[in-house]
């Protein structure tokens, strides 16, 4: 089951310029898995030490935060698509 990720620009030094990426993977979990794999650099940007997702980082399938979902364990289906979104803080 293929699913595109999009990789944001602030991450693609880590994927060596790559903005999106086809992987076969069952769940959210199974595609970072995946991509620290293939990408060893975007390992620990994207989970924490006990392989939780990172506060700063938001990923959405099929454009639904999967923290209102089931986490790293939300299912995918072919065709999906998965966006890794970096926060953005600031202001005046």
């Amino acid at each position: 089951m293929s699913v595109r990720v999009r990789i944001p620009t602030p991450l693609r030094a880590a994927t060596d310029g790559t903005a999106e990426v086809d992987l076969d993977a069952q769940n959210v979990g199974s595609v970072i898995s995946e991509l620290e794999t293939r990408y060893p650099a975007i390992k620990g940007r994207l989970r924490d030490d006990s392989g939780g997702l990172r506060r700063f980082v938001n990923l959405y399938v099929n454009g639904e935060d999967v923290r209102f979902k089931d986490g790293l364990q939300t299912s995918l289906q072919s065709g999906d698509e998965l966006s890794i979104i970096p926060a953005v803080a600031g202001g005046g």
